[in-house]
């Protein structure tokens, strides 16, 4: 085998043993633009307003084959919350609820993962801490798809997620009972294999950067 031969031959292997390795990943990045942590409450049992939490940044580590060996690891920057009205969005953020600026994050890292009797349904145990404060929070998990993202070409899983916990457990107590104790959590989110898709945003913020260069 000449030179050339043997380089292209040793290229493919590699390109074919990188490519095994990403199939064969067990751990993806959550996509904030396709993520929504949405808490709702009653609102003296007039209305029921919601808040996202945007601009999540977590980390999945899935395999269906050892569901066990999962976990979940999410921060939540209270700079991302929005109530959808400008002044509530204020009030939360300020000492009044969150106080954004002593606590800027909110964060949860599971501790469990179980299969339950339904194949497309999983319970995630975990700390949440919010407001400075930890406690455990169960989550009732829907496994919408794993399979591949169409568009970025890479592995990815789907996810929906509901719990309900009492926001007095997190110093957050104000106007209870009037405005409900209880707080109903809807969380959906995407998550693509994580190398790939770190080097899909690289290559995406490198391509937005010499475009505007090129503007100048």
């Amino acid at each position: 085998m000449n030179r050339s031969k043997l380089l292209a031959t040793s290229l493919l292997l590699a390109l074919g043993i990188a490519g095994a390795a990403q199939a064969k990943s067990n751990t993806y990045k959550m996509d904030p633009n396709h993520t929504i942590v949405l808490a709702s409450w009653d609102h003296f049992g007039f209305s029921h307003p919601v808040a996202n939490f945007g601009q999540a940044d977590g980390t999945l580590v899935y395999d269906p084959d050892n569901v066990g060996a999962s976990s979940v690891n999410v921060t939540l920057p209270l700079s991302g919350l929005d109530a959808l009205v400008p002044a509530l969005t204020e009030d939360l953020q300020s000492d009044a609820f969150f106080d954004m600026a002593k606590f800027p994050n909110a964060t949860f890292k599971s501790t469990k993962v179980e299969t339950t009797a339904m194949a497309n349904q999983l319970k995630v145990t975990g700390n949440l801490t919010v407001h400075g404060i930890t406690r455990p929070v169960t989550l009732d998990v829907t496994i919408n798809k794993v399979g591949e993202n169409p568009r970025l070409k890479l592995p990815a899983v789907g996810f929906e997620a509901m719990a309900t916990l009492k926001r007095s457990d997190f110093g957050l107590g104000k106007f209870v009972p009037q405005v409900s104790d209880e707080v109903t959590l809807h969380i959906t989110t995407q998550a693509n294999e994580a190398k790939g898709y770190a080097a899909y945003l690289k290559a995406d913020a490198e391509e937005e950067a010499a475009a505007k260069a090129a503007k100048k």
